[in-house]
């Protein structure tokens, strides 16, 4: 196996086993373990498991980045169909894991905001970044007149993400998309409904 495939490994399984058991009840052993890399290995690539906890946080936000450049950047769709679609691809990913996993920026959020402020402060940043990308969309219906001219978009752009990390740690704890639905209906159906 390369370095790079290593690592790459190392941070596939830190993410599969962070989304399953937290980051404070997964050690070391256990990522080894589900990467298949001997013990050696996980100190050649990161210093701490702080660091590598950031690199895996890193990799999330990266994937999740694409998602959204690619979703609402589909400029086939109108601005708050592709809103709408975003929502629905994260619904459905999450429903075939039976709401299980949730997200990886919510979860650390809740369990490590209050340990590591180099984790909190990357959190934020990663947040503030995909509020910025909602607000764009948002200004974009507002130009294409889907969307009233008053709004402030980056405040709606801040409910809506703090309102659907909510429904996702519902859906959680509820082991059901009842909570995203409801999320989907109400912005949908009122919040954004069209002017």
């Amino acid at each position: 196996m390369s370095k790079e495939t290593t690592k790459d490994t190392l941070l596939e399984a830190g993410s599969r086993v962070f989304l399953e058991r937290g980051y404070n009840h997964s050690g070391i052993e256990m990522i080894l373990g589900e990467a298949g890399v001997p013990k050696g290995s996980f100190y050649y690539y990161f210093p701490s498991k702080e660091e590598f906890g950031l690199q895996v946080l890193n990799r999330f936000a990266e994937r999740h980045g694409a998602d959204l450049d690619r979703i609402l950047g589909d400029k086939s769709l109108r601005p708050l169909e592709r809103l709408r679609r975003l929502v629905e691809a994260t619904c459905e990913r999450l429903e075939s894991q039976h709401c299980r996993n949730g997200c990886l920026v919510g979860n650390l959020s809740q369990e490590m905001a209050d340990q590591s402020e180099a984790f909190r402060t990357r959190l934020e940043e990663i947040f503030r970044g995909w509020s910025g990308r909602y607000a764009e969309c948002l200004k974009e219906a507002q130009l294409a007149g889907e969307l009233a001219p008053d709004w402030d978009v980056h405040e709606l752009a801040e409910f809506l993400l703090n309102s659907w990390q909510g429904a996702v740690l519902r859906a959680k704890t509820m082991r059901s998309t009842a909570p995203l639905r409801t999320f989907l209906n109400l912005i949908f159906g009122f919040v954004l409904k069209k002017v």
